[in-house]
């Protein structure tokens, strides 16, 4: 069972780093299309609302299809959709780049998290999620800095261009080696599926989700300008800084998928506070190197862990619809993604790029607002008699606190 985890674990390697590399490469990307740094931060928002709005219909329509065809399906999008980026004269023809692989991506990141949770129960749920963004983690660990690092040599051109080679080859080697899955028998029709949003809970969950990503992108879209600008790095610095800071994620991606499958919510809200105080020390700290490492080094776990925790305490929540919960879960984090690249822009262009952590900060105290409430209502739900209310009593078990 670990090969067809580790083949989806290696495409989503791919697959988000096409959504995240331009995070790396915003600089230079914009200066080459004509547009400020704030404009192609929109690049951000674009693809992350495409994911959300389209997300829980276009994962519900494709849940019962056999997952090889989908998932090979979803990388010979992102290949010629990066090929498109890798020539984009301007930012409108960069646009369609970006809007096209983002129908894709919560597609194959929901199911191929339901996948592997199909292939070793519900109670490993959180460590097959882990293994499966293990693939995010070496994204931002390789992905994103080995992204700046050939832009710095090459152009940010290049970038798109070695990418979308590896998409072509990894759909190759999903249609080679990925063994035939059928697609969820259990899936129901989009009505049943639809069900799942009477559940306040699950609402919950989302919510707590998106507010969590709106912190973290608030700040982390414009990670690379920081580093540019504030700390006066130059290209290639930035790409070992930023792989510095994505290689201390594989702590946060071990600690995460243990920690979730204990207690979800309080594993969101611990990561989201340590995250909250590397957002806070950085700035002051920026031209102190020692402490700029452990401030990043805070962030960059927190922020690993909280990809997977968030997903897999969403799916948990509505166990009898795992792949829609994890589309939800997705089109909210997408929301976040978008809404935190454009707060980030605004608070850049109106108190500066010191101001990010600040901003990131006060989202994440609502965040943790919202985690406060989860947690109360998942104790009183769960106190609710069974003969009462099976259903939430299900939900509350899976979402436990």
């Amino acid at each position: 069972m670990l090969l067809p985890i580790l083949l989806l674990s290696a495409a989503g390697f791919t697959i988000l780093t096409t959504e995240f590399v331009i995070i790396g490469l915003l600089p230079a990307l914009a200066r080459d299309l004509g547009v400020d740094v704030a404009q192609a931060g929109l690049l951000v928002s674009l693809f992350a609302f495409t994911v959300a709005a389209t997300g829980p219909f276009s994962t519900a329509l494709m849940a019962s299809l056999p997952r090889k065809r989908v998932f090979v399906g979803a990388l010979a999008i992102f290949g010629v959709a990066n090929v498109v980026a890798a020539w984009a004269p301007n930012i409108y023809v960069m646009s369609v780049a970006r809007f096209v692989p983002a129908l894709a991506l919560p597609v194959f990141w929901s199911l191929s998290s339901d996948t592997a949770i199909s292939l070793v129960g519900p109670a490993k749920a959180g460590r097959a999620v882990s293994l499966v963004a293990f693939g995010i983690v070496v994204a931002t660990v390789l992905g994103i800095p080995i992204g700046v690092l050939i832009a710095d040599a090459f152009g940010w051109r290049a970038a798109f261009a070695v990418l979308a080679v590896l998409s072509f080859a990894k759909a190759g080697l999903l249609q080679r080696f990925m063994p035939a899955v059928p697609g969820s028998a259990h899936a129901g029709s989009l009505a049943t599926q639809f069900r799942s949003l009477r559940d306040p809970l699950l609402i919950g969950h989302v919510l707590l989700s998106l507010l969590v990503f709106t912190g973290m992108f608030t700040a982390y879209t414009y990670l690379a300008d920081m580093l540019e600008r504030l700390a006066g790095f130059n290209g290639q610095v930035v790409g070992w800084s930023m792989m510095a800071f994505g290689a201390v994620g594989l702590i946060g991606n071990t600690l995460g998928g243990r920690m979730v499958d204990r207690s979800p919510i309080g594993a969101t809200a611990l990561f989201s506070v340590i995250m909250a105080v590397g957002l806070l020390v950085m700035v002051p700290v920026i031209h102190t190197p020692l402490w700029l490492a452990f401030a990043l080094g805070l962030w960059g776990i927190a922020q690993s862990a909280l990809f997977i925790v968030c997903h897999a305490r969403v799916m948990k929540a509505a166990p009898h619809a795992a792949a829609f919960a994890a589309s939800l879960n997705i089109s909210g984090a997408n929301i976040g993604i978008g809404v935190g690249a454009a707060l980030g822009g605004r608070v850049i262009n109106s108190y500066g790029l010191g101001a990010l952590g600040w901003a990131a900060t006060a989202v994440l105290v609502l965040a943790l607002i919202v985690a406060m409430w989860l947690m109360r209502a998942t104790r009183r739900a769960a106190a609710i008699p069974a003969s009462r209310s099976e259903p939430a009593e299900d939900v509350c078990v899976a979402a436990g606190g």
